[in-house]
């Protein structure tokens, strides 16, 4: 384990909300924020800040990075600058899957895009304030983007599952751990993408949804990894907006093991595992329900298993590429810290024993930690 194995590059973006500390519901005061904050810390290496769909919502995204050590330092500065701008604002900055305590937000003034999909969407986007984890890894071209994320269907609901923070809507336990993915699934182009021999084959499923007049633009779509439509990545967007920079570095670095492997996969004509659809949807629905708390469904052997099954499947594949790189050890701690302090979602329940104020207090400590490694989760 001598950290010298090619390393693919990566990125992430996160989504977050503003609240207001005193009643917790979200506030539409994102260009505020923005302008408090300033340029993202890493501008000089292509980080940056995007507004939302929602005024309430603000993206942050890093720049490309190689070491998991660099990754970690620019989620982690990037919200420690949000946040202290959120704080001059007298808000609070929350990484959550969807809002506690929701408030109305309109659609962010000025963005012409926002407008078109929210005139097109109508009420399923009027309080879409839910938000996503989103990783980034470098690919040599879409081609290869489509070819990975063949070979990457099969995990993406136990991605979902490991980063489940979401389980309340508008104030109420939903009694899902993914509400963000009940919400997400009510667009067209969700889930599971579906299997595709190229980037020809990919486009022109996308544009056929265009067409149908069911999607904005082919930027538009909801499946849970795709070949992104502005870089030379794989984008994978299972994961719910995760509390702690470092359960954020979890799912990119488990990610980049996916896509290696996938890579390494088709260097030896390995054809990706044939995953049916239905079950596929039924693995998201189980980890959208459920989260690390299980059961789950295996997306292969198309039955009920239990979570820590799949954890341990999930890490047997990835654990090869990761101690190429020398990361192995930092994803089993960071891991075992989430499964021992239990997922987003249930941290979240347990504080609301406390009130639901308690929950948005919990998650604004967690969004900011301090922490150099980010590892506590609780």
């Amino acid at each position: 384990m001598n950290g010298s194995g090619t390393r693919l590059t990566l990125g992430v973006e996160e989504e977050f909300v503003l609240a207001d500390p005193v009643s917790g519901a979200t506030v539409p005061h994102a260009g505020a924020v923005l302008a408090r904050a300033g340029e993202h810390p890493f501008a000089a290496a292509g980080g940056r800040y995007h507004r939302e769909l929602l005024g309430s919502q603000i993206e942050t995204a890093t720049g490309v990075c190689g070491r998991l050590e660099h990754l970690r330092r620019q989620i982690r500065d990037a919200r420690l600058a949000l946040g202290a701008a959120a704080d001059r604002e007298r808000l609070v900055l929350l990484s959550t899957g969807t809002p506690v305590l929701p408030g109305p937000v309109p659609v962010s003034d000025g963005d012409a895009r926002f407008a078109a999909i929210s005139r097109m969407y109508a009420g399923v986007v009027d309080d879409y304030q839910v938000s996503g984890c989103h990783v980034h890894v470098g690919v040599a071209d879409r081609d290869t983007a489509v070819a990975v994320v063949n070979h990457l269907r099969p995990w993406l609901p136990t991605l979902l599952a490991l980063s489940a923070n979401s389980p309340y809507d508008h104030g109420r336990d939903s009694g899902y751990a993914s509400w963000r993915m009940v919400e997400q699934s009510r667009f067209p182009g969700s889930g599971v993408p579906p299997a595709l021999p190229s980037a020809a084959a990919y486009d022109r499923a996308v544009e056929r949804l265009v067409d149908c007049g069911v999607l904005a633009d082919p930027a538009m779509t909801f499946w849970l990894a795709r070949p992104s439509p502005r870089l030379p990545t794989v984008e994978v967007r299972a994961a719910d907006a995760v509390a702690t920079a470092g359960e954020a570095v979890l799912q990119a670095a488990i990610t980049r093991g996916l896509v290696r492997t996938a890579l390494d996969d088709l260097a030896a004509g390995r054809e990706a595992p044939r995953a049916d659809p239905g079950v596929c949807a039924a693995a998201v629905w189980s980890a959208a329900r459920y989260g690390l708390e299980g059961p789950a469904v295996h997306p292969l052997e198309e039955r009920k298993v239990p979570v820590p099954r799949l954890l341990d499947e999930l890490m047997a594949r990835v654990a090869p590429a990761l101690e190429e790189t020398g990361d192995l050890p930092e994803v089993r701690a960071l891991l075992a810290k989430v499964t021992r302090a239990g997922s987003g979602a249930e941290r979240q329940r347990a504080a609301a024993s406390g009130g639901l104020r308690a929950v948005i207090r919990m998650l604004a400590r967690q969004t900011v930690r301090t922490d150099p490694a980010d590892r506590e989760t609780a």
